[in-house]
């Protein structure tokens, strides 16, 4: 279950993470009084559920009450990555001194959880991993041990902190490690993680909870502000977006991309029955990934009708604001009506999802 920053700073600050004095705004005139009551220049923050905000002009900044307004005005409604903008955080602006990167997650490949830490805070962690891995200190925990806070300080240690804030980084990391536990959750993070003349503050907040745990705490199921899924999203280093109605036909689909020479850029299942509004739903979130150049739609109908997936990728061609070419497989119930559907449309499809992975690794390979 991912909630959104408010609702993590809300948990951090009750185990004794210090977060910057916010407020939820719903309207401009509450993000407006919000700065006014702050008397301070603000951040405006959008608050959604997908990664990638800064990048997409989901944070604004304003020195005034009338620009808190403004930003908040332009922010609202906004579409991110596929999800609507419906409430921001209206946070005060902090004097930034250095920054710093602390995550606890589950490294499913050794089942243990994960402490990853930088001295890089504040930018895409991908990238640090990718062009300088040498500046991320990792450390397994044993999760049938206690973690120490001699433990996290030498976590400090490692990273290259100045001697006088080892102290207080690894009490961060510890009190950060003591959210993921008790609230079970897949990733706790802090990115960044700022040193201010008052000490550390924890800039942005990130907790993903497992869903499967939810029995042990029934008091965060009031904070979930949106529908369970209607289908599994996985984000991966390629650039063609893989989306298949069932896993299994979704993973031959990535296999197939592979055997032709593609790298897949996402996992996404949209489950065996599928709507029209929910394949447009999920091809509006792989295209607004950045790095996705092409999409390939993989659909075997059986539940899934095929003309319902023919209008649901009608809508998105229509609508959208970023052009991506489009590789279609589509058979299966109704496999003659949304196939009409297409051609009436002037959009290209594959009966054999052989010939359309093919397709997608050539065209991707064009664009290069």
């Amino acid at each position: 279950m991912k909630i959104h920053e408010y609702q993590a700073k809300e948990i951090f600050r009750s185990n004794g993470i210090i977060t910057p004095q916010n407020v939820v705004a719903l309207t401009p005139d509450e993000a407006k009084r919000a700065a006014e009551d702050m008397d301070k220049p603000v951040a405006i923050k959008s608050q959604v559920l997908v990664g990638g905000r800064g990048k997409a002009g989901g944070i604004k900044f304003a020195e005034n009450p009338q620009m808190a307004y403004d930003a908040t005005e332009e922010l609202l409604g906004m579409q991110i990555r596929g999800e609507t903008v419906e409430k921001v955080l209206v946070e005060e602006m902090l004097d930034i001194l250095d920054e710093f990167y602390v995550s606890v997650a589950v490294d499913r490949s050794v089942r243990k959880p994960l402490i990853m830490a930088s001295m890089s805070g504040g930018v895409d962690i991908e990238e640090v991993a990718r062009e300088t891995p040498e500046k991320i200190v990792k450390y397994h925990l044993n999760p049938l041990e206690q973690f120490l806070p001699y433990q996290a300080r030498e976590i400090a240690r490692k990273m290259g902190v100045k001697a006088n804030l080892i102290s207080q980084v690894g009490g961060m990391i510890w009190k950060l490690y003591q959210v993921f536990s008790r609230y079970d959750a897949n990733i706790a993070e802090i990115n960044p993680l700022v040193f201010t003349e008052n000490g550390l503050i924890a800039a942005d907040a990130k907790l993903d909870i497992d869903d499967d745990s939810l029995y042990r705490h029934r008091d965060l199921e009031q904070l979930r502000t949106e529908p369970r899924d209607e289908f599994a999203y996985v984000e991966l280093e390629g650039d063609i977006a893989v989306i298949g109605n069932g896993a299994g036909l979704t993973l031959t689909g990535m296999d197939m991309l592979k055997l032709y020479g593609g790298k897949p850029a996402t996992f996404l299942d949209i489950g065996g029955g599928a709507s029209q509004e929910n394949i447009a739903r999920a091809l509006n979130l792989v295209i607004s990934n950045p790095q996705v150049k092409v999409v390939f739609l993989n659909v075997l109908g059986g539940i899934t009708r095929a003309d319902d997936v023919a209008n649901g990728v009608i809508t998105v061609l229509e609508n959208s604001e970023r052009e991506v070419p489009l590789v279609i497989r589509l058979t299966g119930t109704n496999e003659e009506e949304g196939q009409k559907i297409l051609q009436k449309a002037g959009v290209s499809y594959e009966i054999s999802m052989e010939a359309a992975a093919k397709k997608a690794v050539e065209i991707c390979d064009g664009l290069k």
